[in-house]
């Protein structure tokens, strides 16, 4: 278990004193993957930096299994840091060494032979998929096989918990979606919890059990991934869920509306409302649309446009209703 408590951070510039963090309290279970997310400036990588003390919080504590990090001395931190390893968006990997020299660099300086850390360092090779390039160099490889190798480097110690900061910001989705599945998948083998440090809703929602929203140095919500993402409360997690900007004004749209509200809907392979066309031949118009698909069911609302025909619409209700996890009701407009 990691606990933080009323975490407060304040940095002193020559343009004046920012609050970077401000009462912070959050408990993330062992074997989680916690989500933080938060727009640019809310305080997410001073917080991750806070958890290993890499910072020094002006107040509060961090207790990771009981301990609080804040008494232990520089060597006893050290040996912590080990069990509490970090990946990044820039992968900090070792020009100068390959892939397979830089997984074995922390367990050099655990104290590992060399033949002992070469065996560990091919095992994790393989466990990222990269055993075949264990004499390539960091700029023989792309941003996706840097990361792996940072990733196999960060388990060589066996850590306890993995941070990751921004980790997959500097990635193509393509290539961000492959080291979202394998942190999952180690997740999943080893049992290690995981901290997911991003500004992207889909990280969190591809990965992530539970998610803490920072604002300004505070955290605005936090909970159960669906929870929070299905019915935000805070106006910074509105923000994020449904950005006013994508709402369109439907004030001119012609016939009626309807809302559909997706709350745990099991996703189908085919859409629904193009389900409801083929059986029951309604056609409907998507005016509006904001759904996520987490953990295989479908989230949020979507605004559709049908004929002035009260039987059509009678017959859309009760077809749309018959699904568990969707409310559908008529509407005059998106409130």
């Amino acid at each position: 278990m990691i606990k933080i408590e009323k975490l407060s951070k304040t940095f002193h510039t020559a343009d004046g004193s920012v609050e970077a963090l401000k009462n912070v309290s959050l408990d993330i279970a062992d074997g989680d993957i916690f989500g933080i997310i938060g727009m640019s400036g809310a305080g997410k990588s001073t917080l991750v930096r806070c958890i290993n003390l890499l910072e020094r919080p002006d107040e509060g504590s961090v207790t990771i299994d009981g301990v609080d990090l804040g008494s232990l001395s520089k060597k006893q931190l050290r040996e912590v840091r080990r069990k509490v390893t970090m990946i990044f968006q820039g992968f900090h990997l070792l020009m100068q060494r390959n892939c397979l020299k830089n997984v074995c660099f922390p367990l050099e300086l655990a104290g590992y032979s060399r033949a002992d850390a070469q065996k560990r360092a091919k095992e994790l090779l393989e466990t990222v998929g990269l055993s075949d390039k264990a004499n390539a160099y960091p700029s023989q490889l792309s941003g996706g096989q840097q990361q792996r190798v940072a990733i196999a480097r960060a388990l060589a110690t066996d850590p306890k918990v993995l941070l990751c900061d921004e980790a997959t910001s500097a990635l193509d989705p393509n290539t961000t979606n492959s080291i979202l599945e394998l942190i999952q998948e180690i997740n999943q083998k080893t049992g290690i919890t995981v901290i997911v440090i991003t500004h992207q809703m889909s990280v969190v929602e591809k990965v992530c059990r539970h998610v803490a929203i920072l604002d300004g140095g505070e955290v605005a919500e936090q909970g159960d991934v669906t929870e929070v993402f299905s019915h935000p409360h805070s106006e910074a997690a509105k923000r994020l869920v449904y950005p006013e900007s994508d709402a369109p004004d439907v004030s001119d749209v012609s016939g009626r509306l309807l809302r559909v509200v997706f709350n745990g809907a099991q996703a189908a392979n085919e859409p629904i409302i193009a389900r409801m066309a083929s059986e029951r031949g309604i056609a409907a118009s998507i005016v509006y649309a904001s759904t996520k698909s987490i953990g295989g069911k479908a989230y949020g609302q979507m605004i559709l446009g049908l004929p002035d025909n009260e039987n059509v619409i009678t017959a859309a209700i009760g077809y749309l209703s018959e699904t568990k996890g969707i409310i559908v009701e008529e509407v005059t407009g998106i409130d």
